[in-house]
């Protein structure tokens, strides 16, 4: 028995079939659309957590931040788990209910967010596919009209299976999928989509270099020129009493930029250059909260920048806190303040460990994973 759309009553004209195509061909392409989103951002629920913290801050809901992750693991199942419905066309006539009130919401919340910006991005497509506000609006127009195709033919869809199958199909699929979520959560995404990932260079040989342009006013006409800098006749004494300085823009789109992270001491020194440029081993720990940090991570952080140490190799600790906070902790590592974005996307623990080796990420870890320095040794030679 072929699933789909039930065919038309025998006897009848089959006035339907185009209907019935445009229908099924919807049913696919939202199911992939929901698929890929669902796992992209399953793959990463902290990411997306922290996507859902920027809508709470954005609507003065931060009350509600400490559900961000519940929410991030239960979106990202529902989503993924109506994807596969829609694919294998389990329990539609049921389904569709909700995959409609999802998808009226969501663009509704894109519209509000082209219109107004509360959010850079809604991170529908979480770190794979970055959109802005208005593309993503518009994506969820087209997928709200094949939603609503669905939504119509909704009773002609059938199912290879009997309902009881169905029922336990969505729930082992919405299980199976949550709880995929959490172990990525627990330890760091199996697919890494993040400017910090293995084998990235933070240091591009030709990164190129920021244009500079000037805009100047004529006294007498008003006429605007911009001028290249520093290409504009700045010596020229009959043009420096005609003209005046209006602005000045920089344009840095054909510039290659290897990473955003900035590190201070708590004098505002920058040491940046220091330890991503060190040409030997270089470790760098990130927590971009203290307070909220592991206590069982620090303390295998504590203990791993020990054996760092003692091998004369360098560890340092970045943090988005009040380097206050930091004191009293670990006497031999020191600690150094960074932003707390940059931090998160360095990696997904708190804290998080990365390996850097000449301006190259070799590896990086959640605490949990941390190996033990002796392997560690064995895999990076001279380490």
């Amino acid at each position: 028995m072929e699933s789909g759309i039930r065919n038309p009553e025998p006897g009848t004209r089959n006035y339907q079939t185009p209907m019935k195509t445009l229908a099924n061909i919807s049913r696919i392409l939202v199911a992939l659309v929901f698929l890929f989103s669902g796992f992209v951002k399953g793959v990463d629920p902290l990411g997306t957590a922290y996507r859902i913290d920027d809508y709470f801050v954005a609507f003065g809901t931060e009350w509600a931040m400490p559900f961000s992750l519940f929410l991030s693991i239960f979106l990202c199942a529902v989503e993924f788990t109506l994807g596969a419905a829609l694919l294998f066309n389990f329990r539609l006539k049921v389904l569709s209910w909700p995959l409609l009130l999802m998808m009226v919401f969501f663009t509704l919340l894109t519209l509000n967010d082209a219109i107004f910006e509360p959010v850079p991005n809604c991170g529908c497509f979480g770190d794979a596919i970055i959109m802005t506000n208005w593309e993503t609006f518009y994506k969820n127009v087209v997928l709200i009209i094949l939603v609503i195709i669905i939504f119509i033919y909704r009773k002609k869809y059938r199912s290879l299976f009997v309902p009881r199958i169905d029922n336990w199909a969505v729930a082992i699929i919405f299980l199976v999928f949550a709880f995929f979520s959490i172990y990525q959560y627990r330890h760091l995404p199996w697919i890494d989509f993040l400017g910090w990932k293995k084998g990235t260079d933070l240091v591009p040989d030709n990164p190129g270099q920021a244009k500079t342009f000037l805009t100047y006013r004529n006294k007498s006409t008003g006429e605007e020129k911009e001028y290249l800098s520093p290409n504009y006749p700045w010596n020229d004494t009959i043009w420096a009493k005609e003209w005046e300085f209006v602005s000045q823009r920089i344009d840095d789109s054909g510039v290659i930029k290897g990473h955003n992270l900035k590190i201070f001491d708590a004098e505002g020194n920058d040491f940046t250059d220091v330890y991503i440029n060190n040409p030997g081993y270089q470790f760098l720990v990130a927590s971009y909260n203290i307070g909220d940090a592991s206590s069982k991570g620090l303390e295998r952080i504590y203990k791993f920048s020990d054996n760092v140490l003692k091998e004369g190799h360098s560890i340092v600790m970045l943090t988005g806190s009040p380097l206050e906070e930091t004191t009293g902790l670990q006497p031999d590592l020191e600690f150094y303040n960074a932003d707390d974005v940059e931090l998160k996307m360095m990696v997904r623990a708190n804290p998080g460990i990365i390996l850097l080796k000449d301006g190259v990420v070799m590896d990086k870890w959640h605490w949990r994973d941390l190996p033990d320095y002796e392997k560690l040794k064995k895999e990076f030679p001279g380490l």
